[in-house]
């Protein structure tokens, strides 16, 4: 590894889908000799260190880069899911330490070491204006589709056209469409739409309608994609540079950036299944679920006779414990594994793995398609619906499930799905070719590999 000027500071926004692409993305540029500083909030990052294993903290174990913290501005009793007050709270109190902590790294590193850089999420742009007014350079980290982040940018266009109001709620019943190679947005499928809590739709439309002014603050954006995926809206994203997808060497793979510890009993399991057989079911680090609809999804994996192996956070059912039907686990204990976290990347790349079913989180929809394994989709928030309109009409690598006239996902309608995706042909034809064109992007000469080193280059 050759030994290169130059010291990145990286910020993520305080959530487990953020931290885990920006772990990767440090841990990449780290292998090119450029130091890294990873900065989470007190709370985040009390939670990574101890989802580590013991082994990760070893000397010869460490990661490459520096894990440092500052205050988000809340104390440690406080509601973190409370957006409103979490979001607030650290756009008030993270610049000042943010700016302090640069200010005493540099004073006590020599020219090589000073921060050169500031890669902040683009939900963190606070960062960015940080950098600027400090005179380091800084780039955006698009951590969510491309098509979502240009809808983003042409949020002012559309409310002064009258299609959006303030609130960002559609006012034609047409759909929004940017460009014919784009899927269009209907209501339900806009990343802020929120239905039934007008509150917090209100609040996400603000977060969204600032995406303008963060990419003001930044002189690249860094993608986690890659060109040939969604070339239509990369041309409408300024300064967009795809660099995906992001993946850390197997050295370092325990610095997953989890704030759950994984459980990786669930692979030696899998080795003991069928080449092909098992149903993953993961539905990301938010989503949640009625008792009912736990219910539902229990009994549609048990009427498939398949293997399962299904991620049951703990506080999936409306941040309570999930409860099984009666009987369910007795039921399928001979072919079913349930775990509170996955190491997810590993599972996908099992041989015994036939299948995602997938809330459509852009860090789960990158790493299905670069493995190649089908998805039945499952969206619960944001950018999630028209990922899944990606995956089932444009690539045509997945399948969606309906909701029944009471909101549910039923048994029946999730057995059928998993029949039809697994018996189609042509959903794994399309997969495997799509896991080719994003495996090429990476390699040596292919579009991402080009950008990237370009962007190491500039450092």
């Amino acid at each position: 590894m050759a030994i290169r000027q130059g010291h990145v500071i990286v910020i993520p926004h305080a959530a487990q889908g953020h931290l885990a692409p920006l772990m990767k993305l440090s841990l990449q540029i780290a292998a090119h000799g450029v130091k890294v500083t990873l900065v989470n909030t007190e709370f985040i990052h009390e939670k990574v260190m101890a989802s580590l294993p013991a082994k990760a903290l070893e000397e010869d174990q460490r990661p490459p880069i520096s894990l440092v913290s500052i205050p988000d501005g809340l104390e440690a009793d406080d509601d973190r899911r409370d957006y409103v007050k979490m979001t607030e709270s650290m756009r008030r109190v993270m610049p000042g330490h943010f700016m302090k902590l640069i200010e005493n790294i540099n004073s006590r590193s020599n020219g090589d070491e000073k921060i050169s850089c500031v890669l902040a999420d683009t939900a963190a742009g606070w960062a960015l204006e940080v950098a600027e007014k400090m005179g380091i350079k800084r780039a955006a980290v698009l951590l969510s589709g491309p098509a979502s982040m240009a809808l983003a940018l042409h949020v002012p266009k559309l409310v002064e056209a009258g299609i959006l109001d303030s609130d960002g709620t559609l006012k034609t019943d047409e759909p929004i469409t940017l460009s014919e190679d784009i899927p269009s947005w209907s209501s339900s499928e806009l990343s802020w739409s929120c239905s039934d809590d007008p509150v917090m739709q209100k609040l996400l439309f603000a977060y969204v309608s600032t995406a303008a002014k963060t990419f003001k603050f930044a002189e690249q954006i860094l993608c986690n994609s890659f060109h040939e995926l969604d070339p239509a809206a990369m041309k409408l994203i300024p300064k967009a540079l795809p660099i995906g997808p992001f993946s850390t060497t197997n050295h370092f793979e325990t610095f997953a950036g989890n704030l759950w510890p994984e459980d990786s009993t669930c692979l030696t399991w899998l080795d003991k299944q069928t080449p092909g057989s098992v149903i993953y079911v993961a539905l990301g680090s938010t989503t949640m679920l009625s008792p009912n609809q736990v219910g539902e999804l229990a009994l549609g994996l048990e009427l498939t006779a398949l293997p399962f192996l299904w991620v049951v956070r703990s506080n999936m059912t409306d941040g309570s414990t999930a409860e099984f039907p009666k009987g369910f686990m007795e039921r399928v204990a001979d072919r079913a594994k349930l775990v509170q976290w996955a190491p997810q990347e590993k599972v996908l790349a099992h041989p015994s793995v036939s299948c995602f079913l997938s809330h459509c989180g852009w860090n789960s929809t990158i790493e299905g398609l670069t493995i190649g394994v089908p998805f039945l989709c499952w969206p619960y928030f944001a950018d999630q619906f028209h990922n899944r309109t990606y995956i089932c009409d444009v690539w045509k690598i997945g399948l969606g499930l309906e909701k029944d006239e009471n909101g549910i996902i039923t048994r029946n309608e999730l057995s059928s799905k998993i029949n039809t995706l697994l018996s189609s042909d042509e959903i794994k034809a399309n997969s495997f070719q799509l896991k080719g064109v994003a495996r090429k992007s990476v390699a040596e000469g292919g579009s991402s590999f080009k950008n990237f080193k370009g962007f190491i280059d500039q450092i």
